[in-house]
């Protein structure tokens, strides 16, 4: 269990970061705050999400300025070409089908920050995800739950439907969900160090 004085905040209000960090128990107040994520044709998927997170952080530190911050940005490659949230349900629908009976990486990139000490911790997950084939109607019936909206890759394995796509996967499967648990905690550990 991570113990700490200072408030511990996460820079993100996706629900599925939330739960993770909650699984950890970790105690936390999460806001959120608009950011262009941009994504730049010549960056590797790793420098992608890294600059994200600390973006995110930038910002974050403006808002909350007095404890530990927490910031991550996930995006799914496929073939080379970083995919991000679907623009509206046409793209979600193409990403889908680009994704059926594909392989692709899903990359989390987070950023763990004392404002006290301005200790920072910068570090990201890759993980390899495979589909299997995905008919018309699985992916029009998915599409009308609304759950791809929100998400890069435009679905989450932590669906109920969602997860049924998923054939095999190598690597942290927590990572897909949103957040790399196993390494968010360890940097959090160091992070509370006192020197």
């Amino acid at each position: 269990m991570l113990k700490t004085k200072l408030p511990i905040y996460l820079a993100s209000q996706s629900p599925r970061r939330k739960i993770l960090l909650k699984q950890i128990g970790l105690k936390f107040t999460s806001f959120s705050f608009d950011l262009d994520e941009k994504i730049f044709d010549n960056e590797s998927p790793v420098k992608t999400v890294k600059r994200l997170a600390s973006q995110k952080m930038i910002v974050a530190e403006t808002i909350k300025s007095d404890g530990i911050i927490i910031t991550a940005d996930t995006i799914v490659v496929l073939k080379g070409k970083i995919i991000g949230k679907p623009k509206n349900k046409k793209d979600a629908k193409t990403i889908l089908e680009q994704l059926s009976k594909n392989k692709h990486f899903v990359y989390t990139g987070f950023a763990i920050k004392n404002s006290v000490s301005n200790k920072i911790i910068i570090d990201y997950e890759k993980t390899e995800v495979t589909f299997r084939e995905l008919s018309s109607k699985e992916i029009k019936d998915y599409i009308a739950s609304g759950s791809p909206m929100d998400k890069a890759g435009a679905y989450g394995i932590q669906d109920d439907f969602g997860a049924v796509f998923v054939s095999k996967i190598n690597g942290c499967y927590y990572n897909v969900v949103g957040l790399p648990l196993s390494k968010v905690y360890s940097a959090l550990k160091e992070i509370l160090i006192e020197r």
